[in-house]
């Protein structure tokens, strides 16, 4: 053992950081991408509710409360767990990205629970109700638009799910603050999207971990993680982190 003084006098001011190196101890500690859980509990989520919105199916006053179980337990529940767990794999913008949305359809739920009991009104049926919801729209897209920007250095398809997903949550937005029920649709039908490329995104990172190469691409900024088959990096990393802990996603 030896403290901070004696590490500095032994390696000197420009090599703490090779000293340190030498003299750590090291447990192995590998995680799964936590992001797989939770595109995936979005993507479930979005999809069945942003369709009912966009009038593919049911009605807007009856069938959300036949959805909002499901959708608080894996849009929810799975996927607020997904952004703590995003702590640990260092991954910023999923901490971000489904801690907010995991929160989001999470309250959708309680909220569901308290119209169902006939507490408060829906959106469907209040002004008051589709206003207010409206403003939950406004303050998730802030934080998408801005996690959306951050994907873009990292993975094209996460921004695209997170592009898709703040413009869907923008005009939905608009559509609710404004009564106007083609906005909504607009708004819905581009949530629908997001959902088809977090499905995507999801099972490429699932397919990638269990096959151990590229399946499907993910469009990373280094062309080897593109191309189908090839091993896009070793599974322990030192230099960049702890061994057998992948930084980020």
């Amino acid at each position: 053992m030896t403290n901070a003084a004696d590490a500095r006098s032994q390696s000197g001011d420009s090599s703490d950081f090779t000293f340190w190196k030498d003299h750590s101890q090291i447990s192995l500690s590998p995680v799964a991408a936590p992001s797989i859980l939770g595109l995936y509990g979005f993507a479930a989520a979005t999809f069945m509710v942003s369709a009912n919105l966009a009038g593919w199916y049911g009605n807007p006053v009856t069938t959300p409360l036949i959805l909002f179980p499901f959708a608080m337990a894996i849009g929810g529940i799975a996927q607020f767990l997904a952004g703590m767990w995003s702590y640990r794999a260092r991954d910023a913008v999923a901490t971000a990205a489904h801690g907010a949305w995991g929160s989001f359809w999470i309250a959708y739920g309680i909220y569901h629970i308290f119209i169902a009991v006939g507490i408060l009104p829906g959106p469907a049926t209040s002004t008051v109700a589709a206003v207010a919801f409206g403003y939950w729209f406004i303050t998730l897209a802030a934080i998408t638009w801005a996690a959306a920007f951050a994907a873009m250095a990292e993975n094209f398809t996460i921004a695209a799910v997170l592009l898709t997903l703040a413009a869907g949550a923008t005009i939905l937005a608009i559509g609710l603050l404004t009564q106007v029920s083609a906005i909504e649709t607009a708004g819905a039908i581009v949530l629908v999207a997001s959902a088809c490329i977090a499905w995507y995104a999801a099972t490429s990172m699932m397919l990638q971990a269990t096959y151990g190469r590229v399946i499907l691409p993910m469009g990373k900024p280094s062309k080897e993680t593109n191309v189908p088959g090839q091993i896009p990096q070793q599974r322990i990393q030192y230099e960049s982190g702890e061994p057998g802990v992948k930084v980020g996603q």
